[in-house]
């Protein structure tokens, strides 16, 4: 069972920043990928972010491209989401999400929930207008 443990949620106003952070503590684990989604109000899930572990190339939901920025620090076990220019419309719970399992797939799949084997607890981000 892997632990996936996020942070650095908060209040933030409309423009300013917030980086996310996802890690989990046992390195026994190997990643083909990790992502990050996030659930709205009264909305279902949607993917936002995806990074593959081996070398680093990411996907991104159209609404946040340019504006977020997925990364990963392999030997810290960690994922990073750096969200900038933020807006009230991003506000939501985030979630990591591990993929240890499906070795291979297109970057184009990692927008896929059931691609993910492990998932973390949700943080919380609200942006204010």
């Amino acid at each position: 069972q892997v632990q996936l443990e996020e942070s650095g949620g908060g209040l933030v106003q409309t423009g300013g920043s917030r980086r996310l952070s996802c890690a989990t503590p046992d390195l026994r684990f190997s990643f083909y990928a990790m992502g990050w989604f996030r659930q709205a109000p009264g909305k279902e899930r949607e993917f936002v972010a995806a990074i593959t572990w081996r070398n680093g190339n990411a996907n991104y939901a159209e609404p946040v491209k340019g504006r977020f920025t997925i990364s990963r620090d392999v030997p810290k076990n960690t994922v990073l989401l750096q969200m900038n220019s933020l807006k009230p419309e991003d506000t939501a719970i985030y979630y990591c999400a591990a993929d240890t399992s499906k070795w291979g797939l297109p970057l184009s799949a990692l927008v896929r929930e059931d691609v993910y084997d492990y998932w973390g607890q949700g943080t919380q981000v609200t942006v204010s207008s």
